[in-house]
């Protein structure tokens, strides 16, 4: 392959094109960029530890070095490439899913080059109308892809802001998501993973002492009964439903509990997690941000999360069973606990559908009374004052 023409922003992916006509996008990393970082993540530290000199319940300092190795592998474009080539793998059967091909001919450490792919951001609401795309499918694919890659796969993009989503009009229902930009990609522990599975699947069924002895097994002890609220807007003792958000009086209890919480608590909780449990955290975030951003239930997240982990469990059974009887019988079951889920959630959306007509038909029933009434007053009016 032969360029003829190629315009370049350092660290950015423009459009270019070779003699063939084929589009390419070039990334290319500024000259000067690397010791850069390396003097501004200096500066970084100081400030940390100076600032954990003053204020001793400030125990952060973890967070610069995680930071450090994660801006060293994004600088890396080597490594980048063979994270997209790893994620493009996991998703080769997945039609709903892009990520670009790499042309290694043409990419070094500092120089990446790659299939050009079209298409807008993912929370571009504008460009989803005018398309016709649902916003809501959008989200559930999103809510997939992320589950897929932490539950499944153990290896999962760790930067999947909106910028590196794009969706593209081009696929077999009408649209498709586009991956971009893997220099921070993250390699989950095996052990993790499985764990992890088993989380969500406590957290779904509200197994409060499941949630504990995962607790137990991060290292946060009693920190452990936010886990339900972190991830899915409830508290361990909530009375809502799931996919419901918590009622006035368990908001106001949740209030007055993270009062009572010091800086050293918090530092506390965030040093015992696991980095990988850091990681995952930061991916939920951007994808509830998403979501929200599309308008999705709260459920789509959580259902598609109860799904893989509970497929991601499956996977235990290849490489811990001899038998394959076991192994039968290990996936009859979680088979069997995810046709629970999905009744679980199918009643809770009947349920809240129902609740949603009730509060409608209340209010127009209220209406039509304060419209009965006035209509009521005008006719007896003149009556009154005659």
């Amino acid at each position: 392959m032969r360029f003829g023409c190629c315009c370049i922003y350092c660290s950015s992916t423009p459009c270019c094109f070779s003699k063939d006509r084929q589009e390419v996008a070039v990334k290319v990393q500024y000259p000067g960029l690397e010791y850069q970082m390396k003097f501004d993540l200096v500066t970084m530290s100081l400030l940390s530890k100076s600032v954990g000199w003053i204020f001793p319940g400030y125990r952060f300092q973890w967070l610069v070095t995680e930071l450090e190795k994660s801006i060293a592998s994004e600088l890396d474009f080597i490594a980048e490439a063979k994270n997209l080539e790893r994620i493009r793998e996991n998703f080769k059967d997945n039609s709903m899913v892009r990520v670009p091909n790499v042309f290694w001919d043409f990419t070094t450490r500092q120089v990446m080059t790659m299939e050009f792919c079209r298409g807008r951001k993912v929370d571009d609401l504008e460009f989803l109308k005018e398309r016709g795309i649902s916003e809501v499918k959008v989200a559930k694919i999103l809510a997939e892809v992320f589950a897929e890659m932490i539950f499944v796969h153990g290896f999962l993009h760790g930067d999947l802001h909106p910028g590196n989503i794009l969706v593209s009009p081009e696929g077999e229902n009408g649209f498709s998501v586009v991956l971009l930009d893997f220099g921070i990609c993250k390699q989950l522990n095996e052990d993790f993973r499985l764990k992890y599975c088993d989380l969500w699947e406590a957290l779904v069924v509200k197994d409060s002492a499941k949630i504990q002895e995962i607790g137990e097994y991060f290292g946060v002890g009693k920190y452990s009964r936010y886990f339900p609220v972190i991830f899915t807007g409830r508290t361990i003792d909530s009375k809502s439903a799931l996919g419901e958000g918590m009622s006035v009086e368990e908001r106001n209890n949740l209030k007055q509990e993270l009062k009572s919480l010091k800086m050293e608590d918090i530092s506390s909780f965030m040093e015992s997690l696991p980095t990988d449990f850091l990681t995952v955290l930061r991916t939920d975030g951007i994808l509830r941000s998403l979501t929200s951003k599309l308008g999705a239930p709260l459920r789509v997240r959580l259902l598609a999360y109860a799904e893989y982990a509970l497929y991601g469990l499956s996977l235990k059974a290849d490489s811990k069973s001899d038998s394959a009887i076991e192994v039968v019988l290990f996936r009859f079951k979680i088979g069997l606990r995810y046709i629970q889920l999905r009744l679980l959630f199918g009643i809770l959306g009947i349920v809240s559908r129902l609740e949603n007509i009730k509060h409608t038909s209340t209010r127009r029933f209220k209406d039509f009374l304060a419209s009965a009434g006035f209509v009521v007053r005008s006719l007896y009016r003149p009556l009154l004052t005659a």
